[in-house]
């Protein structure tokens, strides 16, 4: 691997020498007087502001920056170098799947006729748009082998807290109000926080020695009082629960239900289907299974599918077809897409839990989910998993020689390794991810999950090349050895960054989050 030299210390891999021009605050860079614009004389006749606004009005104009239009092109773009993106490289953030956004999903959303659609837009004449949002449906539905679904939650985490009133109302409508939900220590860990504000007590579910469910420490838990089991699978350690089916059929012997965490489909999509193993509800992830943008890039989208005993409860409106003859009635769920009706938002649901999002969701993210969809079709979805799948188990076979395995079991799409034989030299998973940056990577997902002391979680996606796994996979053997060698040199990382290694306690408890003069 080729070596440089940059600030006295050496880096490997694909990081070079460059500008590393410090960047004050715009503030900073302030001058009075400067302009970056001159408006045109006023054409209106004007008004006093004091008097319009009364006590309302400020005597002392606002402190902003005055700079020159240069001044500010320069600053924000040096800024917007200094950001990691999937367009620069890899992602290995374990659980999150940040995987490469087609531009071609970007292309259609930015379609004139959808971009610029009005939720307020009458129903007949938004027909285009409500087609994209039945065939989603449709093809979710297919996917997850469920029944009935709502695109409505803003999020996975949204997603969960809907699925969970679902739950609630189900257990509700039967008179049989249960108290307890039931979660295994390896999901994500917004989902005791989900069933907590749901109103639900949370009993842990511990895993056993494969990182799955214990099935006979489930039967001994699951009771008349147990509302449901939410369980992320495959799970945050990337094992697949291949006793699914046997849990779901514990749950429902004592009328629980079956929710999961389908934040992880993305190992599953065109292989197996949850609707098929027992599962009762589930969310979907938009911005990672289907390839709409995360983070700060979205807004995401997570909806809830569900199977038909739940569709009463979902939340208001539900896409429905409205045939043109009299006395046909409705077929819900955008049932008998080549009918003559139109599709109308249906509000009137005597058991829905309530809308749950201003309008119909993030409708540009249904739009990118689609096209992605539509683009792979069945077999590249599948290939898609598949790449997913493998790409995580190269990695692990890659590195299994030099990173504690703690859990043996085959992984799914992600490989969750512990810093067990680093820390023995005094090095933590932290300090191997600062590490990392100086070989051009962004790094792991540290110390999670929290069954697994130090954990290292790695998600390549199906993203990556190999020639970037093996690039990521050298850096991390190099990494190894270092710490070997010369452990305060991975102790003390970031090298090659702008800034040295930050103070992360202070920076949490002491925010400094407004400029001062």
């Amino acid at each position: 691997m080729a070596t440089n030299t940059q600030n006295g210390t050496r880096t490997l891999g694909k990081v070079r020498p460059h500008q590393t021009q410090n960047e004050g605050l715009v503030f900073e860079k302030s001058s009075p007087g400067k302009r970056a614009y001159k408006m045109p004389p006023l054409d209106v006749p004007a008004v006093d502001a004091a008097a319009l606004l009364g006590d309302a009005h400020r005597k002392t104009p606002g402190l902003l920056p005055e700079l020159s239009e240069i001044e500010i092109i320069r600053h924000f773009t040096r800024l917007s170098t200094w950001n990691y993106a999937i367009d620069l490289g890899m992602y290995p953030l374990g659980s999150c799947t940040m995987k490469y956004n087609p531009r071609v999903n970007e292309f259609v959303a930015r379609i004139e006729g959808l971009a610029e659609a009005h939720p307020y837009r009458p129903e007949s004449l938004a027909q285009g748009v409500l087609e994209i949002i039945e065939l989603l449906q449709k093809c979710l539905l297919d996917i997850t082998g469920m029944e009935a679904i709502t695109l409505q939650p803003a999020a996975g985490a949204h997603g969960e807290f809907t699925g969970i009133l679902l739950v609630r109302a189900w257990h509700e409508s039967l008179g049989d109000a249960r108290r307890k939900v039931l979660i295994p220590d390896s999901a994500h860990g917004t989902n005791p926080a989900t069933a907590a504000i749901c109103g639900y007590q949370v009993e842990n579910l511990k895993s056993n020695a494969l990182g799955g469910i214990d099935l006979e420490a489930l039967a001994r838990q699951v009771d008349e009082d147990t509302a449901a089991l939410m369980l992320t699978n495959p799970s945050t350690l990337g094992v697949f629960e291949n006793e699914i089916h046997k849990i779901a059929d514990i749950l429902h012997a004592k009328g629980a239900l079956l929710y999961m965490d389908g934040a992880n489909m993305n190992a599953l999509v065109g292989k197996v289907r949850p609707g098929d193993f027992g599962v009762d509800v589930m969310h979907l992830n938009l911005h990672k299974t289907f390839s709409t943008p995360h983070g700060g890039g979205g807004p995401g989208s997570g909806p809830v599918a569900c199977k038909k005993f739940l569709e009463p409860f979902l939340p208001t409106p539900v896409l429905v077809r409205k045939e043109r003859a009299e006395g046909l009635g409705t077929q819900g769920l955008g049932a008998n897409r080549t009918g003559s009706g139109e599709l109308h938002w249906e509000y009137d649901r005597p058991q829905t839990v309530g809308r749950v999002r201003a309008f119909y969701g993030n409708t540009g993210m249904f739009i990118r989910a689609l096209a992605y969809i539509l683009a792979n079709g069945p077999d590249g979805l599948r290939q898609t998993t598949e790449d997913a799948v493998l790409n995580a188990n190269y990695i692990r076979k890659k590195l299994e020689d030099l990173y504690e395995l703690p859990y043996k079991t085959p992984s799914m799409h992600e490989v969750v390794f512990s810093d067990k034989r680093q820390a023995a030299k005094g090095v933590k998973t932290g300090d191997i991810a600062k590490r990392l940056i100086d070989y051009g990577f962004h790094p792991y997902t540290v110390s999670f999950p929290l069954i697994v002391p130090g954990a290292l979680m790695i998600e390549p996606t199906e993203s990556e090349s190999v020639e970037e796994l093996d690039l990521f996979i050298d850096a991390m053997r190099s990494i190894a050895k270092e710490v070997e060698e010369t452990p305060e040199l991975v102790k003390t990382a970031p090298h090659s960054t702008r800034v040295s290694r930050l103070d992360e306690v202070a920076a949490a408890r002491r925010p400094v989050l407004r400029w001062k003069p």
